[in-house]
């Protein structure tokens, strides 16, 4: 198995880099904690003996790395043959079943995102949502890896998802019909006289589809004889991915200062990333960007939206993000497991770590167009809400955190209105209008400082 595509394939979910290890450091444990095994082991041998019925020595191994794992954090898992096998099936090439990012939350299979396009997508499946039955069959604290199984399955063919959506009374079911799915990092389209990136995840070359969307965009707008008025920068609902190309991303938007810099245990660990050593230059150079993040945006997300809001290059629209603020190494055991472990946390170039707080945007716009949003807002999960997360090193108080539940006088239209002047992305229509309105003055990043 190797490992290029399985550490992509893990990308998806987290910042990730990749640790190497010696065997020797894998056995190195503190002469210190040795004999706090022994109780471990006497309780193996209890099980073994007296059991109600026979347990195989696999089994008893795996649940004792995953609680070790578990116990310290919500990012840190033992990864063994089969889900490494899924996680490279998902993202090397096509795969037919619902496009669906998913995630075992105490018990529950949690959705983190749709893939932009998918039959998930379209069905109206969200961020957030709980599958809580597959064709009517209950699937609670059951393996994640028996779940995905049973959603994938040849193109076209349905399955019946029981949907718990927070803000809403009762569950509803959805019929979702399978399809191909061909995952898609970077989207772009030019609307008007403005750009529009998607990116939907940090998987490989993502930095490179970036740079590749602004040069078609520019060109589109030469062909249509219009000036770019400016770029939409659209990380919404994307979970995260490779540390690497979320410093690719921002430094194609920035030629001078810190990007991001990865704080770990030991201080000859830390690292600083800085402009100028993927891309030189700004390839937007003249061009006012907009960031769009909300609550799923995290990890490699967050960098890119702290870097470029610290170096007031761009100016962050929508929602606090995740927060999710620290980095996992992937740890390859042998060719059927791996470990991912937390190892460091980052900080922004201020100085600011987004652990439990996240990115707080210069403008906050909610998203109206969506009837179920102010609902689903006022109890979206993020990382402060994960049970075991790390805390954040400031001691953030609470009520910090919630500030951006409160209402904003400007934003009063119903989605009902909307929907009658045909705007179905309320928060992306607001910022193709801001860029619109604000062309030909000054650069909106530079007018703007942290709030």
């Amino acid at each position: 198995m190797k490992l290029a595509p399985l550490l992509r394939a893990t990308l998806l979910v987290s910042a990730v880099a990749v640790l190497p290890v010696a065997t020797s450091g894998l056995a190195a444990v503190d002469s210190r904690a040795n004999h706090g095994f022994d109780k471990l082991f006497t309780i193996y041998e209890l099980v073994k003996e007296n059991y109600v019925d026979p347990v195989d020595d696999n089994k008893l191994l795996k649940g004792a790395i995953d609680g070790m794992l578990a116990s310290l954090d919500p990012h840190s898992n033992y990864l063994d043959g089969p889900s490494l096998q899924r996680l490279e099936t998902m993202i090397d090439g096509k795969y037919s079943g619902l496009g669906l990012s998913v995630v075992e939350d105490d018990g529950a299979v949690k959705v983190i995102s749709p893939f932009k396009g998918s039959p998930a997508e379209k069905a109206g499946i969200k961020a957030g949502d709980y599958i809580t039955h597959l064709d009517g069959v209950l699937y609670y604290e059951r393996d994640l890896d028996e779940a995905v199984e049973k959603m994938r399955g040849p193109a076209g063919t349905s399955i019946r998802l029981t949907i718990y959506r927070p803000g809403r009374d009762e569950p509803f079911d959805v019929t979702v019909a399978r399809g191909v799915i061909e995952l898609e990092p970077v989207t772009w389209e030019l609307k008007d006289n403005v750009g529009v990136v998607s990116v939907n995840e940090f998987s490989r070359d993502v930095g490179n589809g970036v740079n590749k969307a602004i040069a078609d965009l520019r060109k589109q707008a030469t062909l249509k004889a219009v000036k770019l008025a400016g770029l939409v920068l659209d990380l919404r609902s994307n979970p995260g991915g490779s540390l690497d190309e979320a410093v690719a991303l921002s430094d194609l938007f920035l030629d001078h200062g810190d990007i991001v810099s990865q704080r770990g245990r030991l201080a000859s660990e830390n690292q600083f990333y800085r402009a100028e050593t993927m891309f030189k230059g700004d390839v937007a150079k003249g061009l006012p960007v907009i960031v769009l993040v909300d609550a799923g945006s995290a990890s490699a997300s967050e960098i890119v939206a702290g870097a470029l809001q610290d170096q007031h290059r761009a100016v962050i629209m929508g929602e606090r993000t995740f927060g999710k603020g620290s980095v996992q190494s992937f740890i390859q055991l042998d060719k059927t497991s791996a470990v991912k472990l937390t190892t460091a946390r980052y900080y922004t170039p201020s100085g600011h770590s987004v652990q439990e707080g996240g990115i707080v945007p210069d403008i906050k716009v909610p998203q109206l167009s969506d009837p179920d949003a102010r609902a689903r807002a006022e109890r979206a999960v993020r990382e402060s809400d994960l049970r075991g997360h790390l805390i954040n090193e400031a001691s953030l108080d609470d009520k910090d955190l919630e500030k951006d539940k409160m209402d904003d006088p400007r934003f009063k239209v119903s989605a009902e209105d909307l929907k009658k002047q045909g705007i179905t992305d309320f928060q992306l229509h607001y910022a193709i209008s801001t860029l619109e309105r604000t062309a030909g003055k000054p650069m909106l990043a530079a007018t703007q400082g942290r709030k």
